[in-house]
């Protein structure tokens, strides 16, 4: 209903165009040597109602149409039931002048008639349809400026939560603790945090990825949390191989470990268990809830960043499932070739 508010023709163009085409089909009928008042004015007047008539049933099949019936061209089969349609109000047109005006021959002038009645019919569906088509194209334009910058923003708001200053302190601080007790593991936490800020400038700018590229990002960042956190922080990940060239937005997985972490009480004590699995046609992120008693405020920019991202990019929605023990989020698998 929404569509079929928001396409409409002026009322001007129609009545103007209608009362026209009635007039010029009446020129001959003026120009000839015994000109008849009668006759061309019902000649007018039946001309104008028929294209009144044109106008508003195109007008009001309109919302029959789908995108793909207008990105394909022209309906043949809905063109054919207007002509059909108009051929028989025609008729019946025709049969009305033939009353009126009782001295036309009703043989030539129904046939007549008819041949007016198709190109009327014709000149306004293509009319019609090229507005119509024009109109979508404009919704289409519109919703793609209207996604390109929700998706500026959701970059922005993803790029901003990649390089987390509190994350960087967090790991310089583990970092000046490992070498202050001479760990060996040193160069290669310098050497995952190097790596982990590599993916971050490679990736930023791309909308997906395949998904064994994210999880080297996850390798990566968990080397960094196990060096901080030590046994306080294990993570499973029991995705099999096949879905290794599906696709992911970047960092979709790192945000939600980030968001486990940031939420959840982590330690030796309490060990933080995450999972990673794949449950149907979705990408699982699993935790264990055990929330801190002072939790930081949280705004839900992480989450709400991945369900735009998913939205807009792929038409495909994230689903958040909660319950008093285990918090999940599950990612719709996107499939290279088949979805994008």
């Amino acid at each position: 209903m929404s569509k079929k508010r928001a396409f409409r023709v002026s009322p001007l163009i129609i009545w103007l165009s209608s009362i026209s085409l009635g007039l010029l089909a009446s020129v001959p009928k003026i120009a000839e040597h015994h000109f008849n008042a009668r006759e061309a004015l019902v000649n007018t007047v039946i001309t104008a109602v028929f294209a009144l008539f044109v106008w508003y049933y195109n007008i009001y099949t309109l919302p029959t149409y789908s995108k793909r019936d207008i990105y394909r061209g022209i309906s043949v089969t809905r063109l054919l039931q207007s002509l059909i349609l108009g051929i028989g109000v025609m008729l019946l047109l025709a049969f009305a002048q033939q009353m009126l005006v009782e001295t036309l021959s009703f043989g030539p002038v129904m046939l007549m008639v008819e041949v007016r009645g198709i190109f009327i019919n014709l000149m306004f569906y293509m009319f019609l349809h090229l507005l119509y088509q024009n109109y979508q194209n404009q919704r289409v334009s519109i919703e793609l400026e209207r996604t390109k910058s929700d998706n500026l923003g959701a970059q922005y708001e993803l790029l901003k939560q990649q390089i987390n200053p509190h994350f960087l302190f967090n790991s310089l601080n583990t970092l000046k603790t490992m070498i202050e007790v001479n760990d060996k593991q040193s160069v290669d936490f310098v050497l995952k945090l190097s790596e982990f800020y590599r993916f971050t400038l490679e990736s930023r700018k791309l909308d997906l990825i395949h998904l064994s590229e994210e999880l080297e990002i996850i390798s990566a960042y968990m080397f960094l949390l196990k060096a901080r956190f030590e046994d306080g922080i294990h993570m499973k990940t029991d995705i099999p191989p096949a879905y290794n060239n599906s696709m992911i937005p970047p960092f979709t997985l790192q945000l939600l470990i980030e968001n486990c972490v940031k939420h959840n009480v982590v330690s030796l004590e309490e060990p933080l268990e995450i999972r990673l699995y794949v449950e149907k046609d979705f990408i699982v992120a699993e935790n264990d809830l055990q929330p801190k008693m002072e939790s930081e405020v949280s705004m839900h920019v992480g989450l709400s960043n991945i369900s735009e991202r998913y939205h807009h990019l792929l038409d495909k929605e994230v689903i958040i499932e909660a319950t008093d023990k285990v918090f999940k989020v599950k990612l719709p698998v996107i499939y290279e070739h088949t979805d994008y």
